[in-house]
């Protein structure tokens, strides 16, 4: 079994029972998998013209995060075209697992963004792409990176 299957699995054995528990938007495996895991290739590419734009209002990532720790995004989009909710998703970390509808137990997605009062997250480093789409098709990511202690 190859290391990326056999951390798979781990994190499936683990976050049955951690997530239950803790009610984490990732669990402290996920997050320690995501570490260790070494970094991906991706491609660069331009910005799309009149893609929509997100902006994270909330928390300031200037530094260490507390948990649990509101989250306040921004979308905005180019007229005539408008965000489509239903595009959001939140991948988590290196191995880009789908924590959307984690997320969606805690928030309400509308076109002008997204909002949770309270996100529990373990201690350690953390890496989230945000992704949404627009009415024309464009489609907008924003990669954050923060410590949480």
């Amino acid at each position: 079994m190859n290391m990326k299957i056999g951390l798979w699995v781990a994190l499936a054995l683990t976050c049955g029972a951690a997530c239950a528990q803790n009610a984490y938007l990732v669990t402290p495996a996920e997050m320690q998998a995501s570490i260790a895991a070494p970094p991906r290739l991706s491609a660069k590419a331009a910005t799309v013209k009149d893609a929509p734009a997100i902006q994270v209002t909330a928390p300031t990532l200037t530094g260490p995060v507390k948990s649990p720790t509101p989250i306040s995004v921004k979308f905005q989009s180019t007229a005539p075209s408008a965000i489509k909710p239903e595009s959001f998703r939140v991948l988590y970390g290196s191995f880009e697992i789908d924590i959307t509808k984690r997320l969606l137990n805690v928030a309400k997605v509308t076109e002008q963004g997204m909002q949770v009062s309270e996100a529990s997250l373990p201690n350690g480093k953390h890496k989230l792409l945000l992704e949404v789409e627009d009415t024309a098709g464009r489609k907008a990511s924003k990669l954050l990176e923060f410590e949480v202690n």
